[in-house]
């Protein structure tokens, strides 16, 4: 395996643990994300981090049936996440699906490893706001969050292009990786 698998794995095992804190009264309640519930955040990051991580390794678009579904409405649906993460996981195990490019949409296509990286930092960062609003914390190993700070500072100018990071919020320089990076991807840790 690679670093970034090593990475996924971990952040894959924290998102599946918080999910699975989540009861379902809380669903309905705000995330911290602007504009949405915790319900349309856990459904982002199962469509995204497990579904598309798959899908993104196995070189396929996702199926308009799961990008329109409400994975939340099935009462196992934290089971459900962390077994599409295992399957995601695995797909991103085989050599080949680091090779190449790989589409991230309208045609546009980055190196896979890239593509792995900016779904680490979505896995992470959306599964630390979920954590966060649903009162549980989000931890990960120093060399992850290490590796994920990298990330969020490579890409943070143009996630604020598109508005997906806010400005950066007040962090002390000596802080953990992780905490500099939520900092950095406009979050207050």
């Amino acid at each position: 395996m690679n670093e970034i698998h090593a990475h996924l794995s971990s952040s894959a095992a924290e998102a599946a643990r918080v999910a699975r804190g989540i009861s379902p009264e809380q669903l309905a309640g705000p995330s911290g994300c602007t504009g949405w519930t915790v319900r349309e955040l856990a459904n982002h990051l199962v469509l995204y981090t497990a579904h598309g991580l798959e899908h993104r390794a196995l070189r396929t678009q996702l199926p308009d049936n799961l990008v329109a579904r409400d994975f939340t409405a099935d009462t196992d649906w934290p089971e459900q996440y962390a077994a599409q993460l295992d399957r995601a996981l695995a797909a991103w195990a085989q050599p080949e699906a680091w090779e190449g490019d790989v589409d991230f949409g309208g045609g546009n296509t980055m190196p896979a490893d890239e593509i792995a990286a900016m779904l680490l930092a979505e896995l992470a960062l959306h599964g630390w706001d979920l954590a966060r609003a649903t009162g549980q914390d989000f931890t990960l190993p120093e060399d992850t969050g290490t590796y994920l700070l990298d990330v969020v500072e490579r890409y943070a100018e143009m996630y604020r292009t598109y508005e997906g990071f806010a400005a950066p919020a007040p962090v002390d320089a000596d802080a953990p990786a992780f905490t500099r990076a939520l900092a950095t991807s406009g979050r207050t840790p």
